[in-house]
């Protein structure tokens, strides 16, 4: 599933994102959403989130439903 609509993402998902540093060669980065920073309802990029580590990016992929 991506992570394009917000409703589909909540705090303690685990997910991959794109970091912005890394938006270029497209490495993504695995962590569990902390806090949703996105307020729209989709976003054609990915859904920007906080991980539990503090890192923010847009999400790409969700990996497990919790």
């Amino acid at each position: 599933m991506n992570g394009k609509i917000r409703a589909d993402i909540h705090a303690g998902l685990e997910v991959l994102i794109v970091l912005k540093q890394d938006q270029a060669i497209g490495a993504t980065t695995k962590g569990v959403v902390k806090d949703i920073l996105t307020n729209s309802r989709m976003h054609p990029h990915g859904i920007k989130v906080r991980l539990e580590s503090g890192e923010v990016g847009r999400v790409k992929e969700i990996l497990s439903r919790t």
